[in-house]
This record gives structure tokens, C-alpha cells and sequence, in this order.
């Protein structure tokens, strides 16, 4: 993991943990998870279409084995998921928003259950220009959230009737490669989320991002 990113997480997680830090740790937070926006924006301005839908680690086991489409995709996507269904109760911005039919995705899922060159077609298929208009969406979204939440806030647990929710939505694929999902989020409570998938995620993501885009050349 990129140590300045680690090292940024680490500090923001100690500081969440303690009442006295909280506040400083969201700021943290939030600083960090701009630095890792921009990162991300950036792969608009420098990559070609192709580029996007590109998977020369195709075979390799790992977070780079996926393509930047895809991985823009999953992370928020998850994003939406835990935000607004989980945490706010609130409708999720895909579905609100038909960003389906605006970014002609073939799914609603988090994507967790495509694999190789279903991703690669996936990724091809998907409007970039309304992709990153979902990105930016669910970002803003998110951090808002986290500027309302309080130190008091972060034990809150979620429930079986977020996982019954969350199986009537439909947005978690049944698949086994995706369904332990419901689970994973539902046994945790808003500080663990805030952990993964609001920080670490985007971290791991990303840093496989740029070495697919090392790997091109680009």
C-alpha cells in the first residue's frame, strides 16, 4: 500500500476511535479521500477509451486483475450501497438517478460476481462521461455524510433487517463471489464502515488502478 496513503488512513482510524480526535479525523478523512479523488479524475485526462476497458493482468490474483472502468464502478457503487442504503436508509443515487440507463451498464450489482473478460466487456460497454458523473454523485454524497456524523454515531450498529433490506434491493448479486457481502457490512457498525469501504477500499483500488496504468504506459 502507497505509505503516505497508509500512514494517512492509520492516523485518521486512531483519531475516529477517541472523542476527543474525532473531528480531526474525519477532516482526515476527508482530506485523504480528495487526494485519492483526484487520482481517480485524472485517469480521465490521461487514459484513452481503450485504456479503461484495458486488463493486462488479466490472469493475476489481485484488485489489478479488473480494469479502471470496473474498479470506478465497484467502489462506488459499493459506496452507494453502504451510504444511503445502509447508513442513511435513504434510496441509492444509481437507482434514484437511472444511472443504469445513463451509464448503460448491463447491471445494478456491485460487479463483484463478473469475472476476466466479463469485466473487459463490461468496462466497454459503460458511458464513461455519466460514469464519472456517478462517481462525482456518490462522492459528494458521502462526504457530506460524513461532515453530519458524530463521535456518537460511529457505534451504531447495523441490523437483520438492513441484510433483509439489502437482499430486497437487489443491488448485492446472489452469487457466492458477492453475496457474503450483506453480511460482511451488516456485522459491522458505522466506524468499521468508515474503515472499509469509506477509506482502505478506495486505497486498494486505486493503487491497482495505477499499476494497470503503469503496465500501459500511459
Amino acid at each position: 500500500m502507497n505509505k503516505e496513503w497508509s500512514e494517512q488512513n492509520k492516523t485518521m482510524q486512531s483519531q475516529i476511535k477517541k472523542k476527543e480526535t474525532f473531528s480531526s479525523g474525519i477532516e482526515a478523512l476527508i482530506i485523504l479521500r480528495k487526494e485519492l479523488m483526484q487520482e481517480m479524475l485524472a485517469f480521465k485526462d490521461t487514459l484513452s477509451r481503450e485504456d479503461f476497458c484495458s486488463t493486462p493482468f488479466i490472469n493475476a490474483d489481485g484488485y489489478h486483475s479488473k480494469t479502471i472502468a470496473y474498479s470506478l464502478f465497484h467502489v462506488f457503487r459499493i459506496e452507494d450501497i453502504v451510504v444511503q442504503s445502509l447508513i442513511r436508509k435513504d434510496p441509492q443515487i444509481f437507482l434514484a438517478n437511472d444511472y443504469q440507463g445513463r451509464m448503460n451498464s448491463p447491471i445494478i450489482t456491485t460487479g463483484n460476481e463478473l469475472v476476466k473478460q466479463e469485466i473487459a466487456e463490461f468496462s466497454s460497454r459503460l458511458n464513461l462521461d455519466e460514469l464519472y458523473q456517478y462517481v462525482i454523485a456518490v462522492d459528494q454524497s458521502t462526504e457530506q455524510l460524513l461532515r453530519q456524523l458524530t463521535y456518537q454515531d460511529m457505534k451504531i450498529k447495523m441490523t437483520d433487517q438492513d441484510k433483509v433490506t439489502l437482499r430486497l434491493l437487489g443491488t448485492v448479486s446472489e452469487d457466492e463471489r458477492a453475496i457474503w457481502l450483506i453480511d460482511y457490512w451488516c456485522g459491522k457498525d458505522i466506524q468499521g464502515l468508515i474503515r472499509m469501504p469509506l477509506s482502505r477500499h478506495w486505497i486498494m483500488h486505486i493503487e491497482a488502478c495505477l499499476r494497470i496504468k503503469s503496465k500501459l504506459g500511459r
